[in-house]
């Protein structure tokens, strides 16, 4: 079991091919004399009607042109930073124009594998001074929260508190359980919740989740009802959940109510 899902995660490869993609279908019909192609203005005269009504884009062809620029634009977000949209613009013009490229391919491929190198060192530093300053905050936070009435900190450094002891059985690593839960992060950030799916438990086998939850279950009989927190070292570690919602070196907040041992 996995309290988060993989968020897919744009990258600059996405953003190259993307364009890739769009300037050649772009470009493979030359253009009359007031900039439309001939197919285009059949469109627009009735025949080849757009799919759908969307309001502002009446016509295919901007329904199709708006899809487009919205789509290398989300590519984009991500590094708007390091983007001059007006050279973006001036690019894709002398493309469309067969004017004669500022760059040659091998310019091209220099230059996108420079950006790269620099993005990739400059990720880097982001998430290590994300990570120290994540598990100092964690530690604080353990540290008081160890104080508190009815806080157990086990040997590993697990930290639980029992909302509700049940009179089941407890279960073993082998076995699969079926839980309730809802996972928080440290400044009450809901990431991933069963409350959000229908309430419908989730199953999963116990040792084949993260440490702290393996730990967890095991001191819980079915019907019990805890409020664990989690160091990193215990769950996603130095990683978090690359694209996800959990940050390096994060101290997680879970609520995990035990619903069932699953018979085999």
């Amino acid at each position: 079991m996995s309290p988060t899902r993989p968020v897919r995660k744009l990258t600059l490869l996405f953003t190259a091919l993307s364009l890739a993609m769009v300037l050649p279908l772009a470009a493979c019909k030359p253009l009359d004399k007031d900039g439309q192609k001939a197919e285009d203005k059949a469109g627009e005269s009735g025949k080849g009607e757009p799919a759908s009504k969307i309001a502002g884009l009446p016509t295919e062809k901007q329904q199709v042109s708006y899809m487009i620029g919205m789509d290398i634009g989300k590519s984009l977000k991500p590094i708007k930073d390091e983007v001059d949209m007006a050279t973006v613009n001036r690019a894709i013009n002398d493309m469309f124009a067969d004017k004669k490229p500022l760059m040659t391919d091998e310019q091209m491929m220099q230059v996108a594998q420079a950006f790269s190198t620099k993005m990739q060192a400059k990720q880097k530093a982001e998430m290590e001074a994300k990570a120290k300053k994540n598990l100092a905050e964690g530690d604080t936070f353990l540290a008081a929260n160890t104080k508190k009435e009815g806080v157990v900190t086990t040997a590993s450094g697990l930290q639980y508190q029992v909302v509700k002891m049940g009179s089941g059985p407890k279960p073993t690593g082998s076995d699969s359980v079926k839980v309730l839960y809802t996972g928080k992060l440290l400044d009450g950030t809901k990431f991933d919740s069963t409350e959000d799916r229908g309430n419908e438990p989730a199953q999963f086998v116990v040792n084949g989740v993260v440490p702290g939850w393996t730990e967890a279950l095991q001191l819980m009989p079915v019907g019990s009802k805890f409020k664990l927190w989690i160091p990193a070292k215990l769950g996603y570690g130095e990683a978090g959940t690359p694209g996800g919602p959990i940050p390096p070196n994060a101290t997680l907040a879970f609520e995990v109510e035990l619903v069932e041992i699953v018979k085999q």
